[in-house]
C-alpha cells in the first residue's frame, strides 16, 4: 500500500535527522491538505450523492490519521490529537481566505487572515514540538505584541534542505 511506504519513508527520515524540521513542516502542510481533501470529498458527496466520494473521504482520512501519528503523540487521551487536527485545518482555511482577500486586492484583510493562520500553525507546533525530539522555549510575555508565531518562526524555516 502506498501509505505504508510513505509512512516508512517518513520514519526513516525521522530516525536519520531528528532535528530537521523542514521534513515535519512539509508533513504538517501535507496534513492540512489531507484535511481539506476530506472536507472536499464530503461536500462533493453532498452535492452529487455519488458514493465514490465517501470512499475517497475514508481513504484520505485513514491516510491522514496514519501520518498525523508521526507528529502527534496523544499521551493525554484525545485532546492533543483533536486539537492538532483542528489547528491545522483552521490554519489552512484562514490561509485560503487570506489568499482570496489578497486576490481581491484587500491586502490589509489578507494580512489579518495570514497572521491568524500563522498563529494557529504556531500553536500546533507549540503543542507538538516535544514529540519530534525538540524542546521549544517560548516567552509569550515578551512576544505578546508579535504573537506566538514570531517566537517559533526561526525554528520553522522551510528552506532548509
Amino acid at each position: 500500500m502506498k501509505v505504508d511506504n510513505f509512512v516508512k519513508t517518513i520514519h526513516e527520515i525521522k530516525e536519520k535527522n531528528k532535528l530537521d524540521l523542514s521534513v515535519w513542516e512539509d508533513l504538517s502542510i501535507g496534513l492540512m491538505n489531507l484535511v481539506s481533501l476530506e472536507e472536499h470529498a464530503f461536500f462533493s458527496y453532498i452535492k452529487t450523492n455519488d458514493k465514490k466520494f465517501l470512499d475517497i473521504l475514508e481513504n484520505v482520512r485513514e491516510m491522514r490519521k496514519e501520518l498525523l501519528k508521526l507528529i502527534v503523540k496523544d499521551d493525554d487521551g484525545s485532546e492533543k490529537w483533536c486539537m492538532s487536527k483542528h489547528f491545522l485545518a483552521s490554519s489552512m482555511r484562514l490561509f485560503e481566505v487570506g489568499n482570496r482577500m489578497l486576490h481581491e486586492g484587500k491586502k490589509d484583510e489578507a494580512n489579518k487572515f495570514y497572521r491568524n493562520s500563522a498563529e494557529l500553525y504556531a500553536m500546533f507546533w507549540k503543542l507538538n514540538t516535544n514529540n519530534i525530539g525538540m524542546k521549544m522555549k517560548v516567552d509569550i510575555k515578551n512576544d505578546e505584541k508579535k504573537g506566538l508565531f514570531s517566537s517559533i518562526k526561526k525554528l520553522l524555516e522551510c528552506c532548509k534542505e
